[in-house]
């Protein structure tokens, strides 16, 4: 077999893989949704639950045994520095969401992605209470539930259709106090991949995401012919010893666009 044969049947079977344990570890979260967990604040305010680590433990059970040379970073693992010095590096947050799980919302998921350098080549993100299953290879277009999808064309800026922090929102606008956001979604995974299927035009993200966060859904935002970036229109990298980032745009690429330039002629104090 080419070179060239091996790398794409190792690439399949990664697509696979990814495919398959999102929705065995989709299925864990949904069957210990709104029962009674164990949970517990870590570090200053972040909310972990019993389920989150349920979650983690399938996931890193499953990915780690299939591919033991590539790295690991999960929101709910300590960090090994040992991923820095691989090549591909699976990024989990194994519940993405978790004060709206908690909640009894529907507005969670989990998100994985496997990261190749710095940028994410595989992504999965899914919403089990909801089911939505939102995927993506890099090259190959973002589906939702099997079928493709696409970020929503066009510039104008309709705030009605824009999720995420609304005093950053604000700043677009001549008549900031008169906007009214699209209602908050407790997962950033999912608000972003709401940008992906077209359902919102643009959504930010406020500052101090974390990598586990971002990678899965900005490749399936990306493919769905958007963009994501930071708002100075930076691309967002990934599998650095720093994984926290600054404030972020989500938009079809005409919209995130003039966001971009509205916040370079404008920036932010």
């Amino acid at each position: 077999m080419a070179d060239a044969d091996i790398a794409d049947a190792i690439w399949a079977r990664d697509a696979a893989l990814l495919r398959d344990t999102v929705r065995e570890a989709g299925a864990l979260a949904l069957s210990l949704f709104r029962t009674e967990l164990k949970n517990w604040i870590k570090g200053a305010s972040s909310p972990v639950s019993e389920a989150d680590i349920a979650v983690n433990d399938l996931v890193e059970r499953r990915l780690r045994a299939a591919t033991p040379d590539y790295g690991w970073l999960s929101e709910e693992s300590v960090d090994d520095d040992s991923r820095l010095g691989k090549e591909l590096v699976w990024i989990v947050d194994p519940i993405d969401g978790t004060r709206a799980y908690l909640a009894g919302r529907e507005d969670w998921c989990v998100s994985v992605a496997l990261v190749g350098g710095s940028a994410p080549v595989l992504g999965a993100v899914f919403a089990p209470a909801s089911d939505e299953f939102f995927f993506a290879v890099r090259g190959q277009g973002t589906t939702r539930n099997e079928r493709p999808v696409r970020a929503a064309a066009g510039h104008e800026l309709d705030f009605s259709r824009m999720a995420g922090p609304k005093p950053l929102v604000q700043r677009l606008s001549s008549s900031p106090d008169e906007i009214t956001l699209h209602p908050r979604i407790g997962s950033l995974a999912l608000r972003l991949c709401r940008v992906a299927d077209g359902s919102l035009d643009a959504a930010f993200a406020g500052g101090q995401s974390r990598d586990w966060d971002l990678a899965a859904a900005n490749l399936i935002v990306q493919e769905a012919n958007g963009r994501m970036t930071a708002l100075s229109g930076d691309a967002i990298e990934y599998n650095r010893r720093e994984v926290v980032h600054g404030v972020l745009v989500a938009a079809g690429y005409d919209r995130h666009a003039r966001i971009v330039e509205h916040f370079r002629n404008r920036p932010l104090p």
